[in-house]
């Protein structure tokens, strides 16, 4: 058997004393989340966050910083996700076209998301923000994405 981990961006997005949040339908349940979703193949991580954030919430957003990487196996189905949650700043929100399985872009303050822990979609929600209102925060350049060199072998 082969194990697969699920590579995963997340954003957190603070203005003012709210965070950006996607409203999500799940398995007929709403659930909430960062904007978040997978690394698509030949993407960099920056730019997957930028995507993700994008097509979720329909706001452009800029990485400002790594919030850290966080691994978490869904009881579910057994999946093990390495989340790669960045901080960034909004830009601007530029469509109010959402990914299919979204339901609604939301500001929303600590407060309301504590009110709202059964209904966060996972464990990794409240940790990324308690990481985040911490002041835990490392260089983009921490990151380093190497492109493969062009093979001299036939």
């Amino acid at each position: 058997m082969s194990w697969t981990p699920h590579a995963t961006v997340a954003v957190v997005v603070e203005t003012d004393g709210q965070f950006l949040m996607v409203e999500e339908g799940r398995e007929e349940a709403r659930v909430f989340n960062q904007p978040a979703g997978h690394v698509e193949e030949n993407e960099s991580l920056i730019d997957a966050a930028r995507r993700e954030a994008l097509e979720e919430t329909g706001w452009q957003v800029e990485p400002t910083e790594f919030l850290g990487l966080y691994t978490w196996k869904a009881p579910a189905n057994g999946v093990t996700y390495y989340r790669f949650c960045f901080v960034a700043k909004a830009v601007e929100q530029v469509t109010t076209e959402l990914d299919p399985d979204i339901v609604a872009a939301h500001w929303l303050s600590y407060d309301a998301l504590l009110a709202r822990a059964e209904s966060l979609r996972s464990p990794l929600v409240m940790q990324c923000i308690d990481d985040y209102r911490q002041g835990r925060r490392w260089p983009l350049d921490v990151i380093r994405e190497l492109q493969a060199e062009p093979s001299n072998q036939a």
